[in-house]
């Protein structure tokens, strides 16, 4: 796979270099900038508190900061960067369409790059779902793609409760926040979007059965029949059933196959249109180029961003046509017209598939998973690897803590968070979720090589020593 070496005009190779001189541990003081961004800008922020950084140049899988020291970004815009920064077949369509004169804003007019987009789109989706498949064009964020899905739905069914799963995170509007798992953000936010039915999500190492494996997807999925079936449940006819196939800011928790294939089967017996949420999961990162694809199942919905903008700002939602009830203008968006974006998105589709990037996906995700099982095998607070593709994640855990029901030790926040500040300062950044904040997560551009996974085992394994 020779993805890396497309990367322009030797950057990434300088950047990879200029790593590899400087000496570590990198300086993470504060700057007048990050002083200034501190005393400006909203209580609200998040990333800059944990990766204290000003960023002024990058390439391939690498960013450069004010400083001169260069990191490898395995967070990459939270997966929004598949192809990585800077790389040149984005910058030549977003080139491209400015020097045509191409209108940048367009509502949702049809042009030419619109187009382009949409039958790219329809190309990448499995042929059973794009043969009777709508789009709809959303705000530029995911969360309105997500909104769009539970109107859409509400509006077909003439229903209105949701299911949804603990451990979720389908954005922070008040709709996505109540289907939504995580409680810190909508703790003061007092009542959100009734009729939300919350349901356990599969997680072999913190199962909320008590056990794992085949016995623990019968219990839940024994749970949601009886719940659907038992009169007295007091859970209304559902609009619609949300899910991430694999969820990330949950912890890189991913569904098994067998329990989607039994809530597809169920949502069809009770006329429960399935909305996948493919926003992060979703464009070859799963080692599939959807997350729900590797199941086999036919969802009713999918929603999509991140990475579908080639790094600019996006969202569609995609749906069956037999949802497509509702009234012109019944969702709309200023912004739902982005050109540049579409022209990126176009070619970072087109790159995946003709650069074999889901494949790819998969097998370098296949050896990165084993560096991280490498250094859970030398490191006891390492308690678990999981996920798929090049989304994975390791629970940081404490070993000297009292074992939980199936034996495992507590989630150690506080370690998982030096050791975050231990990579960084090595020069990787990694991204922190889960529960309790203990999950280190790794989501590298999709043309990161073998050699560069190797490369950032070795980082791994200093920061992880630096701190035993």
């Amino acid at each position: 796979m020779s993805a890396s070496s497309n990367v322009t005009a030797g950057g990434a190779q300088q950047l990879r270099l200029l790593h590899t001189g400087l000496s570590s541990p990198y300086c993470l003081d504060p700057t007048p900038l990050l002083e200034r961004q501190q005393q400006q800008e909203s209580n609200a922020r998040s990333y800059p508190r944990r990766i204290p950084l000003v960023l002024e140049r990058a390439y391939g899988i690498y960013v450069q900061d004010s400083r001169g020291q260069v990191f490898v970004d395995c967070l990459a815009g939270a997966g929004t960067l598949a192809l990585g920064h800077n790389h040149p077949v984005i910058i030549e369509a977003i080139t491209q369409v400015m020097a045509a004169g191409v209108p940048m804003h367009t509502l949702d007019l049809m042009t030419p790059v619109k187009d382009a987009f949409v039958q790219e789109i329809f190309a990448c989706l499995p042929s059973e779902f794009a043969r009777n498949a709508r789009i709809q064009f959303c705000g530029p964020s995911g969360a309105d793609a997500v909104e769009a899905a539970l109107k859409l739905t509400r509006t077909a069914t003439g229903r209105h409760s949701v299911l949804a799963f603990e451990g979720a995170y389908h954005g922070m509007t008040l709709g996505t926040l109540a289907i939504s798992g995580n409680l810190s953000p909508k703790n003061a936010l007092g009542a959100l979007m009734p009729g939300v039915q919350r349901l356990p999500f599969p997680h072999d190492y913190r199962c909320p059965f008590g056990v794992a494996g085949d016995q623990a997807v019968t219990l839940n999925v024994r749970y949601l029949e009886h719940l659907l079936n038992d009169p007295e449940s007091g859970v209304t006819a559902p609009a619609a059933m949300i899910l991430e196939p694999i969820q990330g800011e949950g912890g890189v928790i991913a569904a098994p196959d067998r329990w989607l294939q039994e809530l597809r089967r169920l949502t069809q017996a009770h006329g429960i249109p399935l909305i996948v949420d493919e926003i992060q999961c979703g464009i070859a990162r799963s080692g599939r180029m959807f997350g729900f694809e590797q199941s086999g199942i036919t969802p009713d919905v999918i929603t999509l961003s991140k990475a579908i903008g080639g790094g600019l700002p996006l969202s569609v939602m995609v749906y069956n046509d037999s949802l497509d009830v509702w009234q012109p203008g019944a969702h709309a968006g200023t912004f739902r017209g982005n050109q540049l974006a579409m022209a990126a998105g176009t070619a970072t589709l087109r790159f995946i598939r003709d650069e074999g990037l889901v494949q790819h996906a998969e097998t370098v995700g296949a050896h990165l998973r084993n560096q991280l099982q490498a250094l859970q095998n030398e490191f006891a607070w390492i308690g678990d690897v999981r996920g798929r593709g090049l989304m994975l994640g390791m629970e940081i855990v404490d070993p000297q803590g009292a074992p939980d029901v199936q034996g495992h030790p507590p989630a150690d926040s506080i370690r998982a968070k030096a050791f975050q500040q231990a990579c960084l300062k090595h020069g990787l950044i990694v991204e922190l979720g889960g529960r309790h904040g203990a999950t280190v997560r790794f989501l590298p551009p999709l043309i990161i090589t073998e050699e560069e996974i190797d490369f950032v085992a070795q980082i791994l394994f200093q920061a992880a020593r630096s701190i035993s």
